[in-house]
């Protein structure tokens, strides 16, 4: 007979199998593909871009939104006037007011008899299951998750258990956010759903970025949706949990009585509130735009070729000779980085990099990746700037954050002379190398105007540090406080966030990053 430890042993087993129960139900796998280009236009959506095409030379037009209420309201508006399809691929999706108002929306779009299909990746669904099986119980909503396992989705501390059997494979994700809307009008950048990317938490939120987009580069966009979709790694959530086939109208009930119960909070208020711009097609930016993304079999392959994935593609398709700005919320340069961004430098080309302060990034050890290298590279004139997490109240709020205590930026946007790309693409390992990622190279003239205004927000010393090398080697971070310059000697941050990047750095965590 087992002793009393060896009872123990078999005990602890029995909960964690439990814990990691799972099992796969036989549903069958629909092959989709986005609404064709001729039946796009017969939609209202499709014919107002096709009007405003019509009048320009140009292939595509652009519209930035950098403020996070625009952003939400600009995603609700598009749900609302979609008549046949609506595709929307996710890393996260959060459980907020935001979050909320957009699933009440797609159940009532979809009732009206729009097709939607809501791709997450399966670490953003983490105990989730029973609402997104909901939603797919609806006829018209099909919500598929990416890359997932079987078992331990109940809970981040089951699906870590459960990841241990294949860590090479669960440490690479979907990161792809996009948004399409009868083929005719897209949303690609860095938002995923939740209410910090929308200006909608209390405490803290996201300074983010997204292209609106119309024109050829929005039905290149729906093929990398269909790609993701249909691929081998995107599974139906019905698999993994199944619901009755009522179960979106028990859904549909409880958000609305959730939003009637918070129509009048602050939040809500302040979009009622807001005036109202005019539609994406009548403000747009003129150019033309390359649709630039990730196979979706990078994950289950082997570690690529740098030259083999969007970076490869981005480096082939843009031009640089004069003029080079990276914003960055996750930037890791690493040794090869630093080298080639010296060397832009020495050769002449303006480099600027905005990121995270230790103080306002929500990830501490990626930090500690980024931080050794900062004297190399302003030894060469390239210039730092890191968005501090609290900002003088008078500064201009694109980039700053209104209404939370504290923001961090999250923007993904890099400018190659005439060119930007904007999309889902940290300057990271983790997305050259582990995660898959998304986005679009527009060249418009006006287009770069408007982005370099977003980039001297990025400078103003009200919003950001700027990093300066004294000529004794030391780093110095220069700020505005109250109208005064102030020039601090030593990085700002608590002790447990410098412990915590020190810590990456020690254990040169750069590459998982």
């Amino acid at each position: 007979m087992p002793n009393a430890n060896g009872w123990l042993h078999w005990l602890s087993i029995l909960v964690l199998c439990s814990l990691l129960v799972g099992c796969t139900h036989a549903v069958i796998r629909e092959h989709h593909i986005a609404l064709a280009p001729a039946d796009a236009r017969d939609t209202w959506l499709g014919g107002q871009a096709h009007q405003a095409l019509a009048e320009q030379s140009d292939p595509d037009g652009f519209a930035l939104l950098a403020d996070g209420k625009e952003a939400f309201s600009a995603r609700v508006g598009l749900i609302r006037q979609a008549q046949r399809g609506l595709d929307i691929q996710t890393y996260l999706l959060g459980d907020g007011q935001t979050t909320r108002l957009i699933l009440a929306q797609l159940i009532k779009a979809a009732e009206e008899g729009v097709r939607v299909r809501l791709l997450v990746d399966d670490i953003g669904a983490i105990g989730q299951d029973d609402r997104l099986a909901a939603l797919a119980s609806h006829p018209s909503i099909h919500v598929r998750v990416f890359n997932p396992l079987a078992v331990g989705r109940g809970h981040m501390l089951t699906r870590v258990l459960a990841s241990v059997v294949d860590p090479a494979r669960q440490h690479r994700r979907m990161h792809n956010k996009l948004w399409v809307a009868d083929n005719s009008v897209a949303i690609v950048g860095g938002r995923n759903l939740g209410d910090e990317y929308f200006d909608a938490n209390d405490s803290r939120n996201f300074a983010d970025l997204d292209f609106v987009a119309i024109g050829d580069v929005v039905p290149a966009l729906s093929d990398s949706f269909d790609l993701y979709w249909n691929h081998g790694l995107a599974q139906p959530i019905e698999r993994y949990h199944q619901v009755d086939d009522s179960a979106w109208q028990i859904l549909k009930t409880e958000l609305e009585d959730w939003l009637d119960n918070n129509a009048d909070s602050e939040y809500f208020t302040e979009l009622r509130r807001k005036p109202r711009s005019a539609p994406p097609w009548e403000t747009l930016h003129w150019g033309e735009g390359l649709a630039l993304w990730d196979t979706p079999g990078k994950l289950s392959s082997t570690t690529p070729e740098w030259r083999d994935t969007l970076l490869g593609d981005l480096t082939a398709a843009a031009s640089l000779n004069q003029h080079l700005v990276i914003i960055s919320a996750y930037f890791v340069p690493t040794e090869q980085g630093v080298k080639r961004l010296t060397e832009l430098a020495d050769q002449g080309v303006t480099v600027e990099i905005i990121t995270n302060s230790l103080e306002s990034t929500d990830a501490a050890v990626v930090h500690g990746a980024y931080a050794p290298w900062r004297e190399e590279l302003l030894s060469h004139g390239v210039a730092l700037y890191e968005l501090r997490p609290e900002q003088e109240a008078g500064a201009d709020e694109d980039m700053r954050v209104p209404g939370a205590s504290a923001s961090a930026l999250h923007i993904k946007a890099l400018r190659f002379d005439d060119q930007l790309f904007v999309g889902s693409f940290n300057v990271d390992p983790r997305s050259i190398y582990w995660n898959t990622e998304i986005g679009v190279l527009a060249r418009s003239e006006s287009l770069i105007h408007a982005f370099n205004e977003l980039v001297a927000l990025g400078r103003d010393p009200s919003l950001s540090y700027r990093v300066v090398l004294t000529p004794q080697g030391e780093l110095n971070w220069h700020l505005e406080r109250d109208g005064d310059m102030e020039i601090l000697t030593t990085e700002p941050g608590s002790f447990w966030r410098h412990f915590n990047a020190w810590l990456s750095h020690t254990l040169k965590l750069e590459r998982w990053l």
